[in-house]
């Protein structure tokens, strides 16, 4: 369990834990409208070294693409999704094949299409800007 007290705090948990990430991970980002998950991705970002302020909410266009150089980020948002199927169609599965880190927002939306593998992270707003931050590695 981590406390955050910042955004920056936030971004640098998020950085550290993708540091290692060696590609083919998926990480599940739970939590309410305004908890933190695209500052998380942001922080994942920077840790597998891109430019963090590239990192926008795809909740409108389902999924970002950011070419860190080291390993692409694929950054989905299943909010406005009407399911599995919208996943599906814009090829989640091939996604997964990529080698890269492939991190979903809203993920219980989609939980079926989720590798068993899949970190889950869940962050919760316990202040104005700060949060409480569960990360559960994969088994």
């Amino acid at each position: 369990m981590h406390e955050s007290t910042s955004v920056q705090q936030t971004e640098s948990i998020a950085a550290e834990m993708s540091a290692r990430f060696v590609g083919g991970e998926v990480v599940a980002l739970q939590g309410e409208l305004g908890a933190g998950k695209t500052q998380f991705v942001r922080g994942l970002l920077c840790g597998l070294g891109g430019q963090p302020r590239t990192v926008s909410s795809p909740t409108f266009v389902l999924l970002n693409v950011y070419d860190t150089g080291r390993l692409t980020l694929y950054h989905l948002d299943a909010y406005r999704a009407a399911g599995a199927d919208d996943f599906e169609a814009i090829g989640f599965a091939e996604l997964l094949e990529q080698q890269g880190v492939v991190a979903v927002e809203w993920p219980q939306r989609v939980q079926r299409l989720l590798p068993a593998n899949a970190w889950q992270v869940h962050l919760s707003a316990v202040g104005e800007s700060a949060r409480r931050i569960e990360i559960i590695s994969p088994p």
